[in-house]
């Protein structure tokens, strides 16, 4: 008998926690949503920057006590992320533990009264919280995390050295959990009465057992690899259903209705470079002479007179947005990179740090769009010839269509709440940990 089918005690009351841009925020509204369609209750606690969006939503909103884009506009973070500088790490890495030690005592609040708590890599204080209140963690992730030997770890930019090298650059992964162990360790013996952290990695519990494993993107895009353990799950991206009412104002309609179907060039949440950004698309688009449309925002464009071929639109959602251009250039984040897909446009991508390198080059290997390269090298001249081949590619569009077609059809939310009802179905408080009995129910149907 499936899980789906078996008699579920609701309702459940589920925390979430996470940190970081929009795009680790907004996939966890939709899983909240879908929950809450269940008829389970969540509480999502985030950074301060995103209160309002996840109230609108009707979902419970905990502080995480933190402000996502005052941090990623200090001059040590830009410094640090756009030129390699080893000078400003110390600096921002104690910045970043005081981040992780103020969402870890709101956490804990928050979770006090609820059945299972959802984290992910930047809240791995989660698994503790839920050791101490006898609860199961679900670990989620927008990007492949689990060692594989079939390619390598997402923020590595670069080519494959064969099976071997590909397990080895995962021990970056190590350094980042050891980032996080030393506010994680302290906070475990302080607030929780808990004994150090074993290093087992962070995917498993102080036990050394996996942890269920939920990714939220589409297995079409980035497929399972086969020695993966049997507790990661790839469930699909996790979108959410646009409520805005946002359509074209008079200006925007008046610049799409002047000529052919614009080129989107954004830059996410990132807001490096920023005035560079700028200079770049504006020199590009002359020298090219197609149309583009850029967003405003946290990394958005920074001048204030465009030329005749350029739009700029403030706080457009994607999935509205990228209905009214022809093509995507942008940063390569999770979220956007599953925008560009779902909305069928041919996308070129400008990694720049995190995840973004990997989504670069599952986009071009799928056929959708050029080989990315990296915003820290590009040039007007690369841009220019990107545009070319991005717009005059007919293989380009066709491919990112049949994705298209493809991501409609999955539900990525909703398995992925089938699975989180397994896990809590299944969860021992005598044993502190899943039981033995316990499986995967799409694993199960997937096999």
């Amino acid at each position: 008998m499936l899980l789906s089918e078996r008699k579920q005690d609701l309702p459940k009351r589920i925390a979430i926690a996470t940190l970081g841009t929009r795009g680790d925020v907004q996939p966890y509204i939709a899983l909240a949503v879908e929950l809450m369609q269940r008829g389970h209750s969540v509480v999502i606690g985030a950074p301060s920057d995103f209160r309002e969006f996840i109230i609108s939503h009707g979902i419970e909103y905990c502080d995480l006590g933190s402000n996502i884009q005052s941090f990623l506009t200090t001059s040590r973070f830009e410094v640090a992320v756009s030129k390699n500088s080893l000078l400003s790490m110390p600096s921002l890495l104690a910045q970043g533990q005081q981040m992780v030690k103020r969402a870890a005592q709101a956490s804990w609040k928050m979770a006090q009264r609820a059945d299972a708590i959802i984290v992910n890599m930047n809240t791995t204080f989660g698994v503790d919280i839920a050791e101490a209140l006898h609860i199961p963690a679900i670990m989620t992730a927008l990007q492949p995390l689990d060692v594989t030997s079939e390619f390598p770890y997402c923020t590595y930019y670069g080519p494959s050295f064969g099976p071997v090298f590909n397990r080895l650059s995962y021990t970056a992964m190590n350094v980042q959990q050891g980032y996080f162990d030393l506010p994680r360790n302290r906070f475990r013996r302080s607030v929780l009465g808990l004994k150090a952290r074993r290093t087992v990695g962070f995917s498993k519990d102080n036990y050394g057992n996996h942890l269920p494993m939920l990714y939220a993107f589409s297995d079409e895009v980035s497929p399972r690899p086969k020695d993966w353990p049997r507790s990661a799950v790839i469930t699909g991206f996790w979108k959410l259903e646009d409520r805005a009412s946002w359509e074209p104002d008079e200006a925007f309609r008046k610049f799409l209705a002047a000529g052919e179907a614009p080129v989107y060039i954004g830059f996410g949440s990132m807001p490096f470079r920023a005035k560079k950004n700028s200079e770049l698309v504006i020199e590009a688009a002359a020298r090219w002479g197609g149309r583009i449309v850029v967003s405003r925002g946290w990394g958005g464009i920074t001048a204030n007179e465009l030329p005749d071929n350029i739009f700029a639109v403030e706080n457009a959602p994607h999935d509205k947005l990228f209905n009214y251009v022809k093509a995507v250039v942008h940063h390569g984040g999770a979220g956007t990179t599953a925008s560009g897909l779902y909305a069928g446009k041919p996308t070129f991508i400008l990694p720049q740090t995190v995840d973004q390198p990997y989504w670069g080059r599952r986009v071009h290997e799928l056929g959708c769009g050029p080989a990315p390269v990296r915003l820290q090298k590009i040039t007007v001249d690369t841009l220019v010839g990107a545009l070319r081949d991005l717009t005059e590619t007919p293989s380009y569009a066709a491919a990112a269509e049949r994705m298209s077609a493809t991501l409609h059809a999955e539900r990525g939310a909703e398995r992925a709440v089938d699975e989180i009802e397994g896990v809590m179905q299944y969860f021992s408080v005598a044993q502190r940990r899943p039981t033995k009995r316990f499986r995967f129910s799409s694993t199960r149907r997937s096999a």
